[in-house]
């Protein structure tokens, strides 16, 4: 009995050899790819694999709370604010339709929330209140030649009379004294008064300089025959007497050329407790593209973005005080593309990597250096390799954040090259001359690398594509750990999901990292078929997550002051080998200035870790953090959140 089963058991086998081989031979490459795709299911889901190199999963909201999340802010609370604004759609803008949600990631709720204005490629930071900031947005959208039908352009308007600004209100028409054509304003536009120049030795008065305003004009009539080629003077029409004379329009070229976006003036603060939005005052400039970077003195600086005309703002940065909740201009003018990567760094100046989102000359601003904000000085830092391959870079400051050690990653070329770079470069602030210089490459030229910074002193560098915004099917679904000890790459899992333009990261409170946004241009290789906004998130659990258990970390004080102290509770004090407190994140655009991690001194006694908070308050910005503490294998705690006044 026993040989005539072995003869049976046998003989199905080699009957499923054949059909398996029957299958092959008529549809072999099916076969194979059913296949490697099983078993590399088995593979990433086997208990060591993920051990060893962490785990992706896909979170796909119920449709009527899926969006097109272009930005993404870590609230105090736990939760993540969601925005999308109008998200890159021409008709949810037509229509008004501009979104927000909040989600819990631990218990999956999802939440929409009512949004005041087009919060689409606005900037964003967090508050020491733990309200996060939310500065600009989208005015119009941006209409490429061919679709453009009115000539149209910038007019700046001269004000040569010292004596009174000018106030000129929407449809005002200005006439070519050269060409005879009219163009008609969209927005109102103060003119300041003009300035009195006067001798500096003999105090005698020399001039009148122009006060200037800037407004965007557009034909009367739709085609060709209205554009212009050369520089005019143009006279308003319904001006008199000293006015007509004192007051003129000058503009280039008005032509039917590309029409880039137009920003807008408006500001919020996001309250996380209420979870709504608060108006504020709105900045003295409108900016589509901003960068929104936290001062020494808590107060908020804003740089760059394409102004209300489409224009990039000329070098006009200002500032947000918390308390008053106002904008005033800085006292200078200095230029930098949009999404410009500016960190405070620990004696108050900001660092500028050269990384940006792209709009903006190509000769100005692009130079990295360390800005003096008050005095204007800026001082250039040298070694940046493939510095024409800045746009799209991202920036990390790399932990501990007392180390002042900073790495630029990837980038493409200015506006829609196909030149991508492979390289990172590390510059230590510390140094006695600070240099650039290159650090471990990546597996390919890389846009949009997204970065997280983990408890454990590692970062996270994921997804990107090799060509503008996934063009040619160029999405790189690669994840790899930098280890700044040893200045290093370690393979991880490969993400599920790819990720270009309009995409970011975020680290959660139980040391997860959420990826949000993409938006393709094309969806296949050949550049034929239009690209879809991707709307799934996507959460990466690291390898510390597998082991057999974590510390733990409870109670303890909710505010702790620089310089001071808190105690709290783990059943594994003794075991604990670092502490981290860790500004949470507001990614977009790859660009996230916030994140930042901090090495706090320690001591434990029984069950008890009592940690110190540094001095230094460029070093650790007011507001709310997550607390981690380690073992010795690198494992982290779930986070505690600690308020820093």
């Amino acid at each position: 009995m026993k040989d005539q089963a072995g003869r049976r058991r046998a003989r199905r086998l080699a009957i499923g050899t054949a059909v398996v081989l029957a299958l092959a031979g008529m549809n072999g490459p099916w076969l194979y790819r059913f296949g490697t795709e099983q078993y590399h299911q088995y593979k990433i889901n086997k208990p060591e694999y993920k051990a060893a190199n962490g785990h992706w999963d896909i979170v796909e909201f119920p449709e009527e709370y899926r969006q097109d999340t272009i930005h993404a802010a870590l609230l105090h609370t736990g939760k993540v604010l969601l925005v999308a604004g109008s998200g890159n759609n021409q008709d949810n803008f037509d229509k008004k339709k501009f979104d927000t949600r909040i989600w819990d990631p631990v218990k999956g709720t999802i939440k929409k929330v009512p949004t005041p204005a087009d919060l689409f490629c606005t900037g964003h930071t967090q508050l020491a209140n733990g309200n996060l900031l939310i500065a600009g947005g989208t005015k119009r959208y941006e209409k490429l030649k061919g679709d453009v039908t009115k000539a149209g352009g910038l007019m700046v308007v001269h004000n040569e009379n010292p004596d009174k600004p000018m106030t000129l209100p929407p449809g005002t028409k200005f006439t070519g004294k050269e060409n005879g054509k009219t163009f008609v304003s969209k927005d109102p536009v103060l003119v300041p008064r003009a300035k009195k120049v006067f001798d500096p030795q003999t105090g005698a008065f020399l001039r009148n300089d122009p006060g200037l305003g800037r407004i965007y004009v557009e034909a009367q009539r739709s085609g060709t025959r209205y554009e212009t080629g050369t520089q005019d003077n143009y006279r308003i029409q319904g001006l008199t007497g000293a006015d007509a004379r004192n007051t003129y329009g000058i503009a280039q070229k008005l032509a039917l050329d590309k029409k880039d976006f137009q920003g807008i003036r408006d500001a919020y603060e996001f309250d996380p407790v209420a979870e709504r939005y608060i108006k504020v005052d709105p900045m003295n400039e409108a900016r589509w593209y901003p960068t929104l970077t936290t001062l020494s003195d808590g107060k908020i600086l804003s740089v760059s973005g394409l102004d209300d005309i489409g224009q990039l703002v000329p070098g006009k940065n200002e500032i947000f005080d918390p308390k008053t909740k106002k904008w005033t201009y800085t006292q200078r003018i200095r230029q930098f593309p949009t999404y410009p990567a500016l960190f405070l760094m620990q004696n108050g100046k900001i660092f500028y990597s050269g990384s940006n989102a792209g709009y903006g000359p190509d000769n100005v601003g692009r130079v990295p250096g360390i800005w003096d904000v008050d005095t204007n000085k800026f001082t250039k830092l040298p070694g940046l390799s493939d510095p024409d391959r800045m746009e799209t870079s991202g920036t990390v400051l790399l932990p501990p954040a007392q180390n002042e050690k900073f790495m630029v990653i990837g980038g493409g070329g200015v506006g829609e090259s196909k030149l991508s770079s492979n390289r990172t470069r590390l510059i230590d602030l510390k140094a006695k001359s600070p240099r650039f210089v290159d650090g471990p490459e990546l597996a390919k030229g890389t846009r949009y690398p997204q970065t997280s910074i983990l408890p454990d002193d590692t970062v996270l560098v994921s997804g990107g594509s090799e060509d503008y915004r996934g063009r040619g099917d160029s999405n790189i679904r690669q994840a790899r750990l930098y280890h700044p000890d040893s200045n290093s790459f370690t393979q991880v899992a490969d993400p599920l999901v790819g990720r270009n333009y309009h995409s970011g990261s975020i680290l959660l409170p139980d040391g997860r990292v959420m990826f949000f946004g993409s938006d393709s241009l094309y969806a296949d290789k050949a550049n034929t078929r239009p690209g879809k906004f991707e709307q799934r998130i996507e959460i990466y659990t690291p390898p510390y997550l597998y082991r057999d258990s974590r510390p733990s970390l409870d109670g303890g004080p909710r505010t702790i002051a620089r310089g001071a102290s808190g105690t709290f509770t783990s059943k594994h004090a003794s075991g604990i080998k670092k502490v981290r407190l860790i500004r949470p994140s507001a990614s977009t655009h790859v660009t996230d200035v916030d994140q930042r991690s901090i090495a706090l001194d320690f001591r434990t006694a029984g069950d008890k870790i009592t940690v110190t908070v540094p001095k230094n308050r460029n070093l650790v910005q007011s507001g709310w953090y997550m607390l981690f503490v380690d073992d010795g294998q690198g494992t982290p705690s779930k986070a505690q959140w600690v308020k820093v006044p």
